[in-house]
């Protein structure tokens, strides 16, 4: 699709923390919505306002099946799935069960950074690491705890610790139990992220590093490594697949 297309695409993202959309006029974003726990309503107002051409959704939750039939019914809809056409090759086992979050950030790597290994960083719910390499082949990566998950599990798992809300501005050495808990969940991530991409280097050379999602803000201030970083990559996945299969 070229630049001065008008078509309008609705990317939606139904993440298990949260669920949000993007409005592309072209290949060009235009605003970003969140929705609320109904999302049935959200989605008809949504589509209310800005009356989509065409609709792409990735969805990681048990989502209402009223929501799908309300899209097929008012756009020209696309349901990311494993099946799906995608801008790249999944030479893994059991591609079927890839998130279509993963999917999304893969396809936006790929548009971004054509035939070079990328290495993409997803700051969710949980923390996902996908690697593409040179033939635009998803080869894997690997899956853990994401940062809010962290913090919850400390007061889960113990008698006293509280909930703390994390901070970009942590101290190295915490002076009470919040900022110690902020340093070991803040800096401790932020240490894993570059001990992996540490490790990639030593197998893979030179590769992108582009980095994403909701605790993006958090993280990046503390992160040796120089790294590509965009909020809204996986709309931007989103956008491309939907480009191959609507």
């Amino acid at each position: 699709m070229s630049a001065a297309d008008t078509t309008t695409t609705l990317c939606i993202d139904f993440g298990n923390t949260r669920q949000k959309a993007a409005l592309f006029a072209g290949a060009a974003q235009q605003e970003v919505a969140f929705f609320d726990e109904d999302l049935l309503a959200s989605t008809r107002r949504l589509l209310d306002a800005w009356r989509p051409d065409r609709c792409i959704l990735s969805s990681v939750i048990n989502h209402p099946p009223e929501v799908t039939a309300l899209l097929e019914a008012r756009t020209r809809l696309h349901v990311l799935h494993a099946a799906s056409r995608l801008p790249f090759s999944t030479p893994v086992g059991k591609p079927e069960t890839i998130g279509a979050d993963r999917l999304a950030l893969c396809a936006a790597a790929v548009q971004l950074f054509p035939n070079q290994n990328n290495l993409v960083i997803g700051l969710g719910t949980a923390v996902t690491y996908n690697f593409i390499n040179v033939k635009n082949e998803f080869l894997g990566g690997g899956i853990s705890p994401g940062m809010i998950m962290r913090m919850r599990s400390l007061n889960s798992f113990t008698a006293r610790l509280p909930i703390v809300e994390p901070h970009w501005n942590v101290p190295l050495v915490g002076y009470d139990t919040r900022t110690n808990i902020q340093s070991g969940v803040v800096l401790g991530l932020a240490m894993e992220i570059d001990g992996f991409i540490e490790a990639y280097k030593s197998r893979y050379g030179a590769f992108n590093v582009l980095l994403t999602g909701g605790d993006l803000v958090h993280l990046a201030p503390h992160l040796k490594n120089l790294i590509f970083a965009d909020p809204d990559l996986l709309f931007k996945g989103l956008y491309a697949i939907c480009d191959l299969n609507v």
